[in-house]
């Protein structure tokens, strides 16, 4: 069982004709993705490893059924191309893209919100339920099929940590990178509440990282509502104040964001955090047990 894609998931690729694009597309469909059609404006009637190509998305889903859409398109044109696919009523949007303008995400994100789809990112890695179904840029040789759900803020963070899972004979149900942007599609709690609802997802892994807020209203939502265990881990526990790390979200204000107030907060609520990400295999097995 997984959240959010399966076997069965139809996808649509926008973007499927650019460079990136037709390469992820190839490693996507080797993963077991059923990719139903693409577009690219301006390459209508084209296909790609045999995928029919459209001008538009309302053009795709007049011609196919389609569950999801992923984004590999610039990031000056993000915001439209989200709210293309949202307006057509696709369920799950993954933007892949990275440096999206922050006031074009709120645009998107404000957009979203009042529609029935759930946008997955900016700058995420993706989404994958092992053996079924991968949408975005995961490495597939680092997953494996399992009960062990995994989210993550940090997209890199998102792959190594189910490596090191499935080095140790631990599979994943799905893996979910939010994306690291300072304002991202959804949030930590609507992805706990996926699993928390998925009756063959035992234990959540988070793997969460300074800046922001997100951490603390999940152990709120966890201490009160979560009924699996979680397992955490927070990076970037040395970034001073102020300085941004890497990521658009990654900055602490004020002690507003830090790794110690979300340990501490994730730690009151019951969750078990660990130091050092080898730490997390040891601690999965026995809260599975």
């Amino acid at each position: 069982m997984s959240i959010l894609v399966n076997k069965n998931t139809k996808v649509l690729v926008q973007g499927i004709t650019g460079k990136i694009g037709r390469a992820q597309t190839k490693y996507m469909l080797d993963a077991g993705t059923n990719i139903v059609a693409g577009v690219t404006p301006g390459k209508e009637g084209t296909k790609v490893y045999g995928i029919p190509v459209y001008d538009t998305v309302k053009e795709a889903k007049e011609n196919h059924d389609i569950d999801a859409s992923v984004l590999f398109v610039p990031a000056s044109i993000a915001r439209e191309c989200v709210i293309e696919a949202a307006k057509n009523k696709i369920k799950l949007i993954t933007l892949i893209t990275e440096h999206t303008p922050v006031h074009d995400v709120m645009e998107m994100k404000s957009y979203i919100d009042k529609s029935d789809s759930l946008l997955i990112g900016p700058t995420t890695p993706g989404i994958i339920s092992p053996g079924e179904c991968k949408i975005g840029i995961l490495p597939t040789n680092m997953f494996t099929p399992g009960s062990v759900g995994v989210i993550s803020r940090s997209g890199t963070l998102s792959y190594e940590v189910s490596a090191i899972l499935s080095d140790n004979n631990i599979g994943q149900s799905t893996v979910v990178g939010m994306g690291a942007d300072l304002v991202a599609g959804t949030n930590l709690i609507d992805i706990l509440k996926l699993f928390n609802s998925d009756k063959n997802t035992k234990l959540v892994v988070l793997i969460g990282e300074v800046g922001g807020s997100q951490e603390e209203d999940a152990a709120e939502y966890i201490k009160n509502e979560m009924n699996k265990p979680v397992v955490a881990y927070i990076a970037g526990g040395s970034a001073p104040d102020g300085k941004r790390m890497g990521h658009a979200g990654a900055i602490v204000e004020g002690g507003k964001g830090s790794a110690e107030s979300k340990i501490s907060h994730l730690t009151s609520s019951g969750v078990k955090v660990v130091s050092f990400l080898f730490e997390i295999p040891e601690v999965v097995k026995k809260l599975l047990q």
